[in-house]
């Protein structure tokens, strides 16, 4: 069974990160934790009197979480009766990051999904600071991250983008061929090369990738960087009719350059499409 965690703050775009998860895996037994965390600001120096209002705005708080939440449960159960899909509900006061880390090691989770409503509410945008939060703090499972209000479509052609400077063990592609086999899809290695031909380094970890994707349908597109890293992305994306975005992360690697506080606030990705972040071991 396949055991997936969705983070809410009860908006539409995180209802619809929940929607798209469901979709995606209709056909596999799954067990979704839906999870809300909410911050209680109070003065570290209080008053008894200030620490009794603390208890009584967590009490509030979490009242609400609790409340919303079982509106969410009951209606995904209700849009998922088809399915075989059970949910469960988490209700935590603390940092979203630190308590989606704990849950994935407590309830071995396989998927962590969530929305990537833009930063500060910019649309055109793609990775919220929340989303680049969680994908630069999760290093021990994959992060899928859904558009706003984005609509199931199959993923039939995905985008692998790589730049063949490290070796990609086949367990550490498992998240994106797994997907792969559920709708015959369609992988598109895409390459932004800089120098005219790839290195021996680069040779090598692209012969091993071929290796890993026999007996998939893929086809490899070099692409120059003729802009941004993240217009190049955009670009193919449109051109090829992408459903969703593949990257594995790991120290140096192409999303982490692209998920500086800088690069999402001037470049993005445009919300478009599911964007999949495989962390790796090293």
């Amino acid at each position: 069974m396949k055991r997936i965690l969705v983070p809410t703050d009860f908006s539409d775009n995180a209802y619809s990160a929940l929607f798209y998860a469901t979709r995606l895996f209709q056909n596999q037994d799954c067990q979704f934790y839906i999870l809300n965390t909410f911050d209680v600001n109070t003065p570290v120096l209080t008053s008894r009197i200030d620490t009794t209002k603390g208890d009584l705005l967590y009490q509030q708080l979490s009242n609400e979480s609790q409340d919303k939440l079982t509106e969410t449960f009951h209606a995904i159960v209700r849009d998922t009766d088809e399915f075989n899909h059970t949910f469960e509900t988490i209700s935590v006061s603390k940092d979203l990051s630190e308590t989606i880390n704990k849950k994935i090691k407590s309830n071995d989770i396989d998927l962590v999904v969530m929305g990537t409503k833009g930063a500060s509410g910019i649309k055109e945008i793609f990775i919220g600071s929340n989303t680049v939060k969680v994908i630069q703090k999760i290093k021990s499972c994959p992060v899928l991250s859904v558009p706003n209000e984005f609509d199931f479509e199959k993923p039939v052609e995905i985008a692998f983008a790589t730049d063949f400077r490290r070796f990609y063990s086949k367990e550490e592609l498992t998240p994106l061929l797994e997907i792969v086999s559920l709708f015959d899809s369609n992988i598109r290695i895409m390459h932004i090369h800089e120098d005219e031909k790839l290195d021996e380094v680069q040779e090598h970890n692209f012969k091993k990738l071929k290796e890993h994707f026999k007996g998939f349908e893929y086809s490899v597109h070099w692409v120059s960087q003729f802009n941004h890293k993240a217009e190049v992305i955009n670009t193919f994306i449109d051109k090829m009719n992408i459903n969703m975005l593949t990257m594995l992360r790991y120290r140096y690697s192409l999303i982490e350059s692209m998920t500086h506080a800088s690069v999402v606030k001037k470049v993005g990705f445009r919300a478009t499409i599911p964007f999949l972040v495989i962390p790796t071991a090293s």
